[in-house]
């Protein structure tokens, strides 16, 4: 039996992982979702880091995985807590040192995604719905409202305070509908930073809602 250990992207909310979660749990396996502060402008990583080490506490072969800006808790969490492995899902992948605010355009996204969103016929400025709810059935993003909550400025100006990847099995699950990191600009990314190809599954930037068993899946076949 393997322990998840799932890190929530902007906002903190650990309601983004509630259709995976049961998924795994039915399994047979332990899974839990850890919910950020993301709204509170004195946490930034280290804060994060610490929050996600206390859920992983004393549990054996944790599966650590993490959405979006999530990408940036991993690395520190890995290399001092000895997960058995990491899965970065429509993840920020950062160098050591990076801030998640100078990680746009150390990675050249806004090109990647304006130019994305122009061969693929839908708008260049970011919307909400047309980003990251296209993919998203109506029920589950009205239960999503009150879930939701704004990233603060203090994580994007901390720093990822990690020397190097944890030797530990890495994998990078990528949504073929991403807009808001589209697959190409995801595929480049992994490459560079982590000489890794990632693995695709349909759907959008929301993976963990728009295709939860798919993603269970995906996690409970390491």
């Amino acid at each position: 039996m393997s322990a998840f250990v799932l890190v929530p992207g902007a906002g903190g909310s650990a309601w983004y992982w509630s259709r995976v979660v049961p998924l795994l749990q039915e399994a047979g396996h332990d899974a839990v979702a850890v919910d950020l502060p993301g709204d509170d402008e004195n946490a930034g990583l280290p804060e994060y880091a610490r929050l996600v080490e206390a859920a992983i506490g004393g549990r054996p072969d944790v599966v650590l995985v993490a959405q979006s800006l999530g990408g940036f808790t991993a690395p520190m969490v890995g290399a001092r807590t000895g997960v058995a492995e990491i899965v970065l899902v429509n993840a920020m992948i950062p160098n050591p040192g990076e801030t998640p605010g100078t990680w746009w355009d150390n990675t050249g996204w806004e090109d990647a995604r304006k130019r994305a969103a122009a061969a693929g016929g839908y708008g260049k400025e970011f919307d909400v719905n047309e980003y990251f709810l296209h993919d998203v059935s109506p029920e589950v993003a009205a239960e999503g409202e009150p879930h939701q909550r704004p990233e603060a400025n203090a994580v994007f100006a901390s720093s990822c305070d990690f020397v190097e990847w944890p030797a530990v099995p890495i994998r990078v699950l990528s949504g073929a509908g991403d807009r808001f990191f589209p697959l190409e600009f995801q595929q480049r990314v992994a490459r560079d930073r982590l000489g890794l190809e990632p693995d695709v599954l349909p759907g959008g930037h929301l993976l963990g809602l728009s295709n939860p068993v798919g993603v269970a899946d995906y996690l409970l076949h390491r």
